[in-house]
Parts: C-alpha cells; structure tokens; sequence
C-alpha cells in the first residue's frame, strides 16, 4: 500500500513540476500545438524505447497469461485522456487567470470520487470527504483567490478548465481500472501513444519539420515530456490499482503545492504567507486519510 502511495504522490508532484517548465516554454513564443505536440511526442519515445529496452534485457520468466486482456486499441482510446488534459488545461490558461485555471483543474478530486461511486458504486468514507473539503479550501488559499478580485470570467475559459479536470479524472478511474495484466512501462506507452496519436490530430506536428527543433523545442519538448507524459503515467499506471481511485484523487493534489512552490523559488513568483498555509493544508488533507497506511509502512 505504502508503495503505491508513494508512486501515486511522486507523479502529482511531477505534474506540479511541469507547469513551470511550460510557462517557460509559452515566454520564448513556442504555441500550444508546438508544446502539447512535443510533450506527447517525445513521451511516447522514450516510452517505447524503454519498453523494448526492458523486454530485451529482461530475464524470462514464466507467467500466466491472463484470462482476459485489454485490447490494445482499448488502451489507446484510454490514452486520449491525458492528450485531453493537456489540451483544455494549456487552453483554460490562455484564457482565465492562472489562480483560476489551477482552481478549476483541482475539481477533479470530487469529480473522480462522484464517478467511482456513479459507475462502480463505491462509496467514499467519511474521511475521504473530510479531505476532499480541506483540498479544496487549501486550493483557495495556495492558488491566491483570496486575494485576487477575478471581475468578470470568460466562460470558454472555465469551461476548458472544468474539461480538463474531467478528463484528468478520467485518466485517474480508467488507469486504475484497466490494462493491469499490461507491465507498466507498455501500459503507459499506448496509453500515451493514443495521447500523441489525438494531439496530431488537432494539432498537426509542423514543429518536427519547420526547424523548431532546432532552437528551445528541442530542450523544453524533452523536459515538459519527461514530466508530462513519462514519469506520471508510469507511477500512476503502477500506483493507482494498489491503492485505489478515491485515495489517488486526493494524493493527486499534490501538483498544486508543487506548482506554488516552482512558481516561488524558480520562476521568482511573490508567493504571499496565505498562499503557504494553503500549501500546509493541501499536504495536512492529503497525509490523513493514508496515516494508517504511512504507520503500516507496506508496500
């Protein structure tokens, strides 16, 4: 259990990581298509290579083969999610403040329990929806809505955002749910395979022949997939069947606090003493529901 706790929150924080290399991205003038498409591009590469890579050098060993195998044109289509997260978030943030924008994608953590409960019935306990209510107020505070008069709300903009969340819900129910006979790394390779083959399809990849690779795009599409689209689908893939949908959604919570941090001592932001103690109470609601497990120390 401890194990997949701790492969589920090391995925969050590696999603809190990415946004500030994006944002570096966006300032030397690389376009959403440009950033998604290199993102999904070079994730599934490095994904496939250490697949075949692992399959090659790996001892044999006899298994059995599991009754029922998720089809791989299923795992695929499960794989758009991701392509869709980064898709309406990038979008939400071109077009509402980025407090707001956070704040939106935060609504997954109830939307994720909602549909585990709607479609496989299972109920949240008490504590679970304890934190779910600290999470979303500390995401008040860390974010900096409290002190920031929003005025009028471009309605596309929350609509993209509330996309992304029930997408990245989505990524969470379905990663836990299917192709777990699959080893993780190919799991996560056709998963993103179908993000990449998605973002292509909106956004032709231009950037692999009109010589942006030869500037940036090279460096960021590397670092922004690394922490996009290979590290978190890889540890998500692994971590969330051990632990479940409900526990996952509010580990995942960790971003936020990551990106507050990023923003502070990397990109320089003010992160104002508010902001901190939302911080505190994000990480405090993520650690009570999972003390018994922390205590047990079993992975």
């Amino acid at each position: 259990m401890l194990k997949g706790i701790l492969l589920v929150f090391f995925g969050a924080c590696s999603f809190g990581i990415l946004s500030t290399f994006v944002k570096l991205a966006y300032h030397e003038g690389y376009t959403l298509g440009d950033v998604t498409g290199a993102q999904a591009f070079f994730g599934a590469v490095i994904l496939w290579v250490l697949f075949f890579f692992q399959s090659r050098t790996a001892k044999y060993k006899a298994k059995v083969v599991p009754a029922v195998v998720t089809p791989w044109w299923k795992m695929l289509l499960a794989g758009t999610c991701t392509g869709l997260v980064s898709l309406f978030y990038y979008q939400c943030v071109k077009l509402v403040p980025n407090s707001v924008a956070i704040i939106l994608l935060m609504q997954f953590i109830w939307m994720s329990i909602l549909m585990e409960y709607l479609i496989f019935g299972k109920k949240p306990t008490g504590l679970q929806l304890f934190a779910v209510l600290l999470i979303l107020g500390g995401t008040v505070l860390a974010s900096g809505m409290a002190e920031t008069s929003i005025g009028s709300m471009d309605l596309k903009g929350i609509g993209f955002g509330l996309l992304a969340a029930l997408c990245y819900a989505g990524f969470l129910l379905l990663s836990g749910r299917i192709g777990n006979e699959y080893a993780p790394l190919k799991k996560s390779a056709l998963m993103i395979s179908g993000a990449c083959i998605l973002i292509f399809v909106v956004f032709p990849p231009t950037f692999l022949f009109n010589g942006a690779l030869g500037g940036s795009l090279l460096k960021w599409g590397l670092i922004i997939s690394i922490f996009g689209t290979v590290i978190p689908p890889l540890f998500y893939a692994e971590g969330v069947p051990r632990i479940g949908t409900a526990i996952s959604s509010v580990l995942s919570a960790a971003e936020l606090p990551v990106a507050v941090m990023m923003a502070g001592f990397v990109l320089q932001e003010h992160v104002s003493f508010l902001r901190w103690v939302g911080v505190v109470v994000i990480l405090s609601a993520m650690i009570l529901p999972n003390l018994k497990y922390l205590k047990q120390g079993r992975g």
